[in-house]
């Protein structure tokens, strides 16, 4: 699946808000679909860079020999849920952010590992 394809795919998740493709080592979007005035996916890629730099930081610190699966951010009317890449991507990982209302968490989860693991880049 190319970049396109997967970004309107994860659009199509219930309550799905925006979602961007990210390279946590240079902080860019490599896409973005979504977004608007209250959720400028730009931001929230470079921040959600720095979430990722700091877990994969402490992983090491700690030695621990494993792998970050997804990042859940929990906020009071919507979800941020961070994936890294895991097939050959490198620094990559998917982000999107869902209406809690609207959304349900554990197939947004399961739909973003589909989708993560299809995407050719």
């Amino acid at each position: 699946m190319n970049l396109e394809s997967a970004l309107k795919e994860a659009m199509t998740l219930d309550g799905a808000l925006g979602v961007a493709v990210v390279d946590y080592e240079s902080g860019l979007s490599l896409g973005t679909l979504g977004g608007g005035p209250d959720l400028d996916l730009d931001i929230a890629a470079a921040g959600n860079t720095d979430v990722v730099r700091a877990k994969v930081r402490t992983l090491a610190t700690l030695d621990i020999d494993d792998a970050v699966v997804d990042i859940l951010i929990t906020l009071g009317k919507q979800y941020h849920l961070i994936r890294p890449m895991t097939s050959n991507h490198g620094s990559l990982f998917v982000y999107i952010a869902l209406d809690r209302a609207r959304a349900n968490l554990a197939l947004a989860r399961h739909n973003l590992k589909r989708i993560e693991s299809e995407l050719e880049i």
